[in-house]
């Protein structure tokens, strides 16, 4: 796979993949969402950002609102009857299941497109507990240690504007091998990072939080 041209691609029917050029060259950073399909958050904020007209100012901005359509539209971690997406990457393009080929397309896409920042926005049941591995809500989740710096940075700057004590956010140390980033992670060196909001706050301020996120976050590398 080449590098795509700006614009909308389809990975298949259902599997539209933006991408935002700047004039001005920089770095390439790829947000994606909907992996699991009862997290919702991620999918509308990209969506939103979409909507709105937002754009890198530097280098390549790709946005994939939603990498699993068919758990999406039933709003369930995976398909009716499918696999979990997220524990079947690199995949496989000659595989009976779906999921496999569609993670095939995804990888083959990050691999082509070698960015700099992959960003992938999750939502949790449970609020994270230092003492509780299995807690993700209101996190930046790395997989690689040392931990980015960039990281502790958008940590800081999301707690200083907490409307809420439960919202306090804390850098999560939690490498999962098979999962779509920390995948991407190893074959391509890149800064691969998690966002999870907590299921337990309102719709619109979980998607306003990842919004958030992923504003500092391409503030960080460059992109905006």
């Amino acid at each position: 796979m080449t590098l795509l041209s700006p614009g909308i691609h389809h990975l298949g029917p259902t599997l539209p993949v933006h991408v935002l050029q700047a004039a001005e060259p920089g770095p390439t950073a790829l947000v994606e969402g909907g992996i699991h399909g009862d997290e919702v958050a991620g999918v509308h904020a990209i969506s939103e950002l979409l909507e709105e007209g937002y754009a890198p100012r530097r280098g390549r901005l790709i946005l994939i609102p939603v990498m699993n359509p068919a758990a999406y539209r039933a709003r369930t971690r995976a398909a009716p009857g499918g696999l979990d997406m997220n524990r079947v990457f690199p995949g496989d393009p000659s595989a009976p299941e779906v999921e496999r080929r569609q993670a095939h397309a995804l990888f083959s896409l990050m691999k082509a497109e070698d960015p700099a920042l992959i960003v992938t926005l999750h939502e949790s049941l449970k609020r994270f507990h230092p003492e509780v591995p299995l807690s993700f809500g209101q996190t930046v989740v790395y997989g690689v240690r040392p931990m980015p710096a960039l990281v502790q940075r958008v940590v800081d700057a999301m707690n200083a504007e907490l409307q809420h004590p439960y919202e306090l956010w804390a850098p999560h140390y939690y490498p999962v091998s098979t999962s779509s980033t920390e995948v991407i992670v190893d074959a391509l060196g890149c800064v691969g990072l998690t966002v999870e909001t907590w299921s337990g706050f309102d719709e619109a301020r979980r998607v306003q939080m990842q919004r958030q996120v992923v504003d500092l976050l391409l503030r960080e590398i460059g992109v905006r």
